[in-house]
């Protein structure tokens, strides 16, 4: 399961995600919308979820059973 979901359907390609992530987790494709680049960077600040304004970006939590 995926740590970050990109709703594509809402996202405008803004590029604010990308700009904010200190990580560089996210890249621009070739169409201008977010991508995962490497999700093993993420560190889980939100700062892409909660800078959204599409909120077309969700970052979950890892829950260990």
């Amino acid at each position: 399961m995926s740590l970050i979901n990109i709703n594509l359907k809402w996202c405008k390609a803004c590029g604010i995600c990308i700009d904010l992530c200190p990580k560089q987790v996210l890249w621009e494709n070739e169409k201008g919308y977010p991508e995962v680049q490497d999700e093993t960077k993420c560190t889980k600040c939100k700062l892409c979820e909660l800078r959204c304004p599409d909120f077309a970006i969700e970052i979950k939590e890892e829950i260990n059973v």
